[in-house]
């Protein structure tokens, strides 16, 4: 995986509504987060809890919820056993924030890539072959 805590990194420089993130696993486990850890836990068990209970509603899978308060918002997004939930300020962009929680998901479920070879230290160009035998003379006989 690209390094989880760096997906939210960039989540957080890209998306400036959202003031916090925690990305977790389907057990609960937070895996990264922006927030202290024991913070980061709590959020991570509530936000689980919200999309099970708002997902017992319809006859489908949830992959996402948007909670509303006065002071701000709490979004949830799911991709297979992957979760993060963020959260924003009153009144953000719902559909840009979801789409750059969707975006947060897949870099962090990217595999890292794999570190380059070092080079190779230049090979020394071969000496050019010594004559062996006298150049052809241009004098006239």
């Amino acid at each position: 995986m690209t390094e989880p805590s760096a997906a939210l990194a960039q989540l957080t420089d890209i998306s400036t509504q959202i003031e916090a993130a925690v990305l977790f696993d389907a057990d609960g486990k937070v895996i990264a987060a922006t927030i202290p850890d024991e913070r980061a836990a709590r959020v991570a068990t509530s936000a689980k809890a919200l999309l099970e209970q708002a997902g017992q509603i319809g006859e489908r899978e949830l992959t996402q919820v948007e909670a509303s308060t006065a002071d701000g918002n709490l979004f949830v997004v799911k991709d297979g056993s992957t979760m993060i939930a963020a959260s924003t300020s009153a009144e953000p962009t719902a559909g840009l924030v979801f789409y750059d929680l969707k975006i947060a998901l897949r870099e962090a479920a990217k595999p890292k890539p794999k570190p380059k070879p070092k080079p190779r230290a230049a090979a020394k160009p071969k000496p050019k072959p010594k004559r062996t035998t006298p150049p052809k003379s241009d004098e006239a006989s």
